[in-house]
């Protein structure tokens, strides 16, 4: 059997039902495992045995007509799992080919125990010349989380054939080549059908390149008791609608528009209207009581003719803002503001507004020329404000985007959303930063961030205090989307998340 090549077709965020929320970094995972052997009579055996089998398990779960598996190995832990997995399958009665980058002579500890358990139970192995033409299932064992350079010579060279088989692929733990604490490839990573993370879910699964190279995410705790697990605290914390619907309540009979707040939205300098008022109407539908627009005179009139419900006022200077922000529970600037002297002169107007403040687009552009920090607002930059707001590039940014959105807040405080695949959230400690695993290729196109504005400042509009507005607001536009991709992810546009924003919020989406 050749499976076909849409097995392992490109999946932009892992399919991640009923996983563990916590997020560990490599030396997090390290210390866990260290305390898992130090606590119980369990040996390094043990879990390598029960990381294999657990592998083999979904195997034969998810790929139950394979009969020929090719295992890569490479020289260490990882490598010692992938033995597991072979080994099991002998025993099933697969045809296996073990195909290994480091002679087995040269193994130690327990990968050299389970390699020879492995060669005892009738396996072979063969160093690694290329893969077979013909196999059902390729199983990655190369690297684990321990990769501490980017790849190179005969390791790079598996990597690159792996991706260009027409074989299903399943990753042993991460997927070999991604950076697991970053979400980075060190020059390539293996494009994974699917991966099976032991002990901890990893950081870099859910951003940076991790959310394509894992494919569907499967997870093995390998019974470490959770009195063991509670000794390490993890780096991240994974969150998706499911995890944070339960933060907005029912409403009470008695609301009137007033209970849920007035947002007040700043922008739509000359021939830029359309971002202000894709995020006016994304605050309209996820329940704010009153939307306002602040906006250039020249679009002012025609602005809210085809959604009358927003409010739109023609604001020439920044003296004309001073009644609207009276008014305003929260004030969101930046879609279409423009970098000109009239969206200069709105921001200088706002930057120190005792409001909370949602801050997006060329707002962020004209904070990174006069940096500054307050504890009450959201920023909401894409990688490339990210950059500007750091001072870096767009590169070291997406290199490590756990780092920069870190950096980010320790620099300007508040909350700071970094867009992207696996948007990051981080409103500084004692909490760990926050990735949303919801999501999809969909979003990549214009307006979807001016949505996300308007989404955001209407929650903090209901009551929300900014750091919990960021993150509801982030997961229910990613749920959206999700919804809204069910009639495809290409071509998808930002009134067609706006359009699901209902549905998702009260929870009338089941599926």
């Amino acid at each position: 059997m050749h499976p076909p090549a849409g097995d392992k077709t490109y999946r932009a965020l892992p399919a991640v039902r009923h996983l563990p929320y916590a997020l560990y970094r490599a030396d997090e995972l390290r210390a866990l495992d260290r305390a898992a052997l130090d606590e119980s009579d369990l040996t390094g055996a043990d879990l390598m045995e029960r990381a294999g089998q657990a592998a083999y398990r979904l195997i034969r779960s998810r790929w139950s007509s394979a009969r020929s598996l090719t295992v890569l190995c490479g020289g260490g832990n990882n490598a010692g799992d992938g033995y597991v997995v072979a080994r099991a399958a002998v025993g099933h009665g697969d045809q296996v080919r073990v195909l290994t980058l480091v002679d087995p002579a040269r193994l130690r500890g327990d990968a050299l125990a389970m390699a020879q358990v492995y060669r005892a139970a009738g396996g072979a192995i063969e160093p690694f010349a290329g893969l077979p033409q013909r196999t059902d299932l390729i199983v990655d064992a190369l690297l684990g989380i321990g990769l501490a350079r980017d790849l190179e010579g005969p390791w790079l060279a598996a990597v690159q054939a792996v991706n260009a088989h027409r074989a299903p692929v399943l990753a042993l733990d991460v997927p070999s080549g991604l950076d697991a604490d970053t979400g980075a490839m060190r020059g390539d990573a293996v494009r994974a059908s699917a991966t099976i993370s032991f002990i901890g879910l990893k950081v870099g699964f859910f951003t940076g390149e991790g959310p394509e190279r894992c494919g569907r995410i499967h997870f093995a705790g390998l019974e470490i008791p959770a009195t063991t697990l509670a000794r390490v605290l993890p780096s991240a914390r994974r969150i998706d609608w499911r995890r944070v619907a339960d933060r907005l309540g029912p409403r009470p009979r008695t609301a009137h528009k007033g209970t849920f707040g007035h947002v007040l939205i700043i922008g739509g300098a000359p021939g830029f209207s359309g971002a202000v008022r894709l995020a006016g109407e994304a605050a309209l539908r996820a329940g704010a009581g009153l939307v306002s627009i602040a906006t250039h005179p020249d679009h002012a009139r025609c602005l809210n003719l085809t959604r009358p419900e927003l409010m739109v006022h023609a604001v020439d200077t920044a003296a004309d803002l001073a009644p609207l922000l009276e008014r305003a529970t929260v004030v969101a600037i930046g879609p279409g503001l423009g970098q000109g002297a009239w969206g200069r002169d709105l921001w200088l107007a706002v930057v120190s507004l005792p409001r909370p403040l949602i801050v997006d687009a060329d707002a962020l552009n004209l904070l990174a020329e006069a940096p500054a920090a307050r504890a009450d607002w959201v920023l909401t930059p894409h990688p490339g404000e990210a950059a500007r707001l750091l001072g870096e590039s767009t590169v070291q940014v997406q290199r490590d985007r756990p780092g920069a959105v870190s950096r980010l807040q320790r620099r300007y405080l508040g909350v700071v959303v970094l867009k992207g695949a696996g948007t990051l959230i981080d409103a500084g400690p004692p909490r760990p930063p926050a990735i949303c695993s919801d999501g999809n290729p969909g979003l990549a196109s214009g307006g979807t961030g001016d949505a996300l504005t308007g989404i955001i400042a209407a929650l903090v509009a209901q009551g929300l205090d900014p750091d919990e507005a960021a993150s509801v607001g982030v997961c229910v536009h990613a749920r959206a989307a999700d919804v809204a991709a069910r009639d495809g992810e290409r071509g998808m546009l930002a009134g067609d998340l706006i359009a699901r924003l209902r549905a998702v919020l009260d929870g009338q989406d089941r599926r």
